[in-house]
């Protein structure tokens, strides 16, 4: 299916889905700085088994950018009105990084609309060091444009063996034009949010089946952070993603699918 767009929660929400009909709905939530594409080596895999809507976080791709800041409560709630929207009564959520904490969110605050969700490269609070990551960022962005935030985003991103790697040329060029064509208003209102991030304490009263899934090398939500929220996660599974950093979905995609369809489908 196109692109396609709905104006949901005062945003032009745009999405995509591929599958077929009858099959099991599957949500897929960008990071900060990427869009719906930023799955695209996991469509052909989890479009057999499920019914797969992409969607461009508010801010991000094809979305429009509404003044900022924005906050988790807005994120969730964009995605509750595209279930809504597309008569989706019930789903599985997988989100990385911004996206994973977007499902933090809604197994949280909406766990009746999800039967499971997968949370990857992502962290449940925000301390102090993490915070302040993101006002520089903003400044820049104003400042300059987002173009000058994609060689310190990519070094993040990317592990330093991939980055040097010629064959991992498309996808980081790929990355880098994801995070190049980022509204500047849509960036510094999802960094605010992930600013006010504090689902932490929440943690343990998560009853949706869960999967914490992590890069070996995330400078951003380090091994022993994500494995702690599994722990304090009733139920939970966790896997670490050998030799990939932040978007681990794409440095390492088949390690990646296999542990995804292999949790999805148990």
């Amino acid at each position: 299916m196109t692109l396609q767009k709905a104006r949901l929660n005062g945003v032009d929400l745009a999405y995509r889905i591929d599958g077929e009909a009858e099959k099991p709905w599957l949500i897929l939530s960008n990071s900060i700085a990427t869009d719906h594409g930023v799955w695209a080596p996991q469509i052909e895999a989890l479009a057999r088994s499920f019914r797969v809507v992409r969607y461009d976080t508010r801010g991000h791709g094809a979305s429009s950018a509404p003044p900022g800041p924005y906050g988790f409560g807005d994120l969730a709630g964009d995605v509750v009105a595209l279930m809504d929207h597309l008569g989706i009564a019930q789903s599985t959520f997988v989100g990385i990084s911004l996206g994973g904490m977007t499902a933090l969110g809604l197994a949280l605050d909406h766990p009746n609309r999800f039967d499971r969700f997968v949370c990857a490269d992502a962290r449940a609070d925000a301390p102090d060091a993490y915070k302040q990551i993101w006002p520089p960022n903003i400044d820049t962005a104003r400042a300059k444009g987002m173009a000058a935030l994609v060689e310190p985003t990519l070094q993040r991103w990317f592990s330093e063996g991939f980055r040097a790697d010629p064959s991992s040329h498309q996808v980081l060029s790929d990355a880098a034009t994801m995070i190049s064509r980022t509204s500047v208003e849509g960036y510094a209102g999802c960094a605010n949010a992930l600013m006010s991030l504090d689902f932490l304490p929440r943690l343990h009263t998560i009853s949706v089946p869960s999967l914490f899934i992590v890069g070996e090398h995330d400078p951003a939500a380090p091994v022993a952070v994500m494995k702690d929220m599994s722990a304090t996660t009733p139920g939970s599974s966790f896997t670490v993603i050998e030799n990939a950093a932040h978007l681990a979905n794409l440095e390492q995609p088949d390690a990646f699918n296999a542990a995804l369809l292999g949790w999805l489908e148990a």
